[in-house]
């Protein structure tokens, strides 16, 4: 399948902010199932942006910005072949073993309450995929999407205690009993082609979770499935903050008021 997306990120603020340090994780990785045809990243100023990678080894871009600002606007443009690979994510990079994995973050902090509902999937090691795919499939039921549930900073906790969110709050939980059940869990940023093909108010966000002698699988809890070839993966974290999409800081600049627009559409979409 081949999936264009082209993402804006927009900042107006109420001040002129007198200077802007932003880090992009925007830029997807190639492995086996996803092959990127052409990809740009673009700002709306003479900013140059300085391509690397974090310690995770997703792909990042870092400017600086001098003010006055009152608007920043970032631009993505691209084109992502995928493949089917059953979920299981094959040939991306990987710096660490997969037990760093099992750490616990402001965001990802196991209460009583979710420690009660994850022993719900405890079971035989040799049955490892098969309870996580309970645990996806219960974690849908259980939990309603809600956009107007929660915010960037509600953990997973907060969420499960209100058995509402969006797709970063389903993932966290699903990370949270993954790791409780002893298997390494992580976030996952990127973006879903929908069957609709129209505007999108967010990237999209799941789960992957290490199995033995398979490998990193994807767990998507709002879409009760594994990610499919609808699927373009971007980057990784221990929580949504290891991978989120834009992440910076500012001085000055008063009030932020922060707009996305995003459209994801792919080949038999456009053919339709």
């Amino acid at each position: 399948m081949r999936i264009r997306i082209a993402h804006e990120t927009r900042y107006d603020y109420d001040l002129p902010a007198k200077s802007v340090l932003q880090l992009l994780r925007l830029t997807p990785r190639e492995h086996e199932g996803q092959h990127v045809l052409n990809w740009h990243v673009e700002l709306d100023g003479d900013y140059r942006l300085r391509a690397g990678e974090d310690a995770l080894g997703n792909i990042t871009h870092l400017f600086s910005a001098a003010g006055p600002l009152k608007r920043l606007v970032a631009r993505v443009t691209g084109e992502v072949e995928t493949h089917d690979t059953g979920g299981v994510v094959l040939g991306a990079v990987e710096r660490f073993p997969a037990r760093v994995f099992l750490r616990d973050t402001a965001l990802t902090e196991p209460d009583a309450e979710l420690r009660t509902y994850a022993s719900r999937f405890d079971g035989a090691p040799d049955r490892v995929l098969a309870r996580l795919h309970d645990l996806l499939a219960a974690l849908h039921e259980d939990m309603t999407f809600d956009i107007a549930a929660t915010v960037a900073a509600t953990s997973a906790a907060e969420a499960f205690a209100q058995k509402r969110g969006v797709c970063q709050d389903l993932a966290h939980v699903f990370i949270v009993c993954a790791r409780l059940m002893g298997v390494p869990a992580r976030y996952v940023s990127g973006h879903l082609a929908r069957d609709d093909g129209g505007d999108q108010e967010a990237a999209h966000a799941w789960a992957e979770a290490y199995v033995e002698n398979l490998g990193w699988v994807g767990f998507d809890p709002a879409n009760c499935l594994s990610p499919t070839p609808a699927y373009v993966r971007v980057a990784i974290g221990l929580d949504y903050l290891g991978a989120a999409p834009v992440r910076g800081s500012r001085y000055g600049g008063g009030a932020e008021h922060l707009d996305v627009r995003l459209r994801v559409t792919s080949s038999e979409q456009r053919q339709s």
